[in-house]
């Protein structure tokens, strides 16, 4: 057997697991990986970022589209902490990845080295942490093994990120270990007396309502949860940004139930008899602040599916907690047998009617009218797009107004976190791009796209190609109309003064258009579509325009007639 580096041996590890790809900035700590890279560069690529948070946020893009690890590759020190960001998007939103740790030589450990960091207690699991599993790798002779561990950590039950720390001496010493095989996500079964326990409380349900999301979806159990759905007749929301779960064309969709959730559909939600959640973990921004179901206990009757036995019954007492994944949750509900008729029937079909209606747009000042805009979005973009965002009020116009078409078409179409990290949509839109071919619109805001807007020289660099459209209002909008709402005309660090977005789009590569009237946008769009190169649309948005549903002076208003409600009782 020829004997070989370690840091090559590890690259050889990713390319059995199936990796194409790994996103980073390279560091000295780790040069034998790289060498590795170079080696391998006609089965493997390394995509150079411009900043770790960035290259972070790609591999977690990568994860959520592939359904298997995204990996990301960082220096020790300030390269680890920069990443973190992305570690701690990939856990919350239970996407899987890999983050490599170049770190600091084994004789060197515990002096407070240059750069060196406790990873273990930087990361650390926890059920509040950042990584499932953070491993050293000391021995280069067991990387076969901690490659495939971390694969299957990162996959299995409820799925998210991996750290394995390098240290940099390892990595040039010579091994004769060979890769293990690919590694696939364990599929766990849903119990059979808790299916037919199922069937019998949608039996005696007169309003039951689904919530669909999480990870772990595929095209084949999207389709099976329609068949499911349309058997029984269910009307069915997505939960907070996993809107390409259920078709949101179908007759039977009632919307996203997250952040700026249509009034009708939280009503609904309270209103029905019987929840069943299938996937989501029914975090904070899913519940409304865990109001739509009162924690611990919901006063609907409740019914969680969720791949981690450590998610069930740990903030809500669920009715019937069921462990399973999406595949065999999906295709074991659709063989229950529904009957002929069922109570409901109208219900579901008001909750899609509110949907539609819903989508009527109130009048904004200015003159730029975004829902507009999303309409020639919609018109124009192919229907297997990928659209990205990071976190801010901008997104709200994509999540309200842009229908997805759904995973039961095979293609994911949304990436975005139900974190809220900012800065998350351009480096995911690039990595979106690279990976997939596919078309890419990203909205962004001012101070969204100037956390990770360097990106776009990762994007001109490797060949990628995305359509940004920045909204720029000159604020951290979000973070005004909160303090409109608590600290009205008290104007405090959220004012922006900005460069101009569309000459610095053009400095990195990209073509940088700025428009301030809504009918010059078609044109710039179609343009867009026509270039090779990737475009930045900047959309001058009058500041006084801050939501889906109002404008800063009646969130003022609002809370001021509260505040004199209030004093008045």
């Amino acid at each position: 057997m020829t004997k070989q580096i370690a840091g090559h041996l590890l690259v050889e590890c990713l390319i059995e697991q199936g990796v194409t790809h790994a996103f980073g900035v390279p560091g000295e700590s780790y040069l034998a990986v790289l060498d590795g890279f170079h080696a391998y560069h006609d089965r493997i690529r390394f995509v150079t970022n411009r900043q770790e948070g960035g290259a972070a946020f790609m591999a977690d893009a990568q994860g959520r589209l592939t359904g298997r690890p995204g990996v990301c590759f960082v220096t020790r020190g300030p390269g680890a902490t920069n990443a973190s960001i992305g570690i701690h998007t990939a856990f919350q939103d239970s996407a899987p990845m890999v983050l490599f740790v170049g770190d600091v030589g084994s004789d060197f450990r515990d002096r407070e080295a240059f750069q060196e960091v406790d990873y273990n207690s930087f990361f650390g699991p926890s059920t509040r942490g950042m990584a499932k599993r953070v491993e050293r790798i000391d021995d280069p002779a067991r990387i076969p093994e901690y490659v495939a561990r971390a694969f299957a950590t990162a996959m299995n039950g409820r799925p998210g990120p991996v750290v394995l720390v390098l240290p940099e001496d390892m990595l040039v010493r010579e091994v004769e270990t060979r890769p293990l095989a690919r590694v696939e996500p364990a599929q766990a079964w849903s119990d059979p007396g808790a299916l037919r326990q199922l069937r019998e409380m949608l039996l005696e349900a007169k309003r039951p309502f689904v919530i669909a999301g999480g990870s772990g979806w595929t095209q084949q159990s999207a389709q099976a949860l329609q068949r499911f759905a349309e058997n029984w007749k269910l009307p069915v929301g997505n939960a907070f940004r996993f809107q390409d779960t259920f078709d949101n064309h179908h007759p039977q969709y009632a919307g996203d139930v997250g952040i700026g959730i249509n009034p009708k559909l939280a009503q609904r939600v309270r209103d029905s008899d019987l929840i069943l959640a299938i996937g989501p973990r029914l975090g904070e921004m899913t519940t409304s602040g865990y109001t739509l179901l009162q924690a611990p206990k919901p006063t609907q009757k409740l019914v969680h599916i969720h791949a981690s036995a450590e998610e069930l019954n740990r903030v809500y007492q669920a009715d019937l907690a069921m462990l399973s994944t999406m595949n065999a949750a999906a295709r074991s509900l659709e063989v229950l047998t529904a009957p002929t008729s069922l109570p409901w029937e109208a219900w579901t079909a008001s909750a899609h009617a509110d949907y539609e209606a819903n989508m009527t747009p109130q009048a904004m000042p200015g003159d730029i009218d975004m829902p507009a805009i999303i309409d020639v979005v919609n018109r124009l973009m192919p229907d297997d797009t990928v659209y990205t965002n990071g976190a801010g009020n901008f997104a709200s116009w994509v999540h309200r107004f842009h229908k997805h078409h759904g995973l039961a078409r095979g293609l994911r179409t949304q990436l975005a976190p139900t974190v809220g990290s900012m800065g998350y949509g351009v480096p995911a839109g690039i990595a979106a791009n690279i990976l997939t071919g596919r078309t890419v619109f990203t909205i962004a805001g001012d101070g969204d796209f100037l956390m990770n807007g360097q990106e776009l020289a990762t994007a001109s660099q490797h060949g990628a190609k995305t359509i940004i459209v920045l909204l720029n209002n000159g604020m951290y909008g979000t973070i005004r109309m909160h303090q409109e709402r608590e600290y009205p005309h008290h104007l405090s660090g959220s004012y922006l003064q900005n460069p101009d977005f569309a000459a610095l789009a053009q400095a990195y590569g990209y073509a940088g258009v700025r428009i301030t009237r809504t009918d010059e946008f078609e044109a710039a769009l179609t343009d867009a579509l026509a270039r090779k190169q990737g475009t930045l649309i900047e959309v001058m948005l009058d500041p006084e325009v801050i939501t889906t549903r109002g404008t800063l002076s009646a969130i003022r208003d609002a809370a001021e007639q509260q505040r004199v409600k209030s004093a008045a009782s």
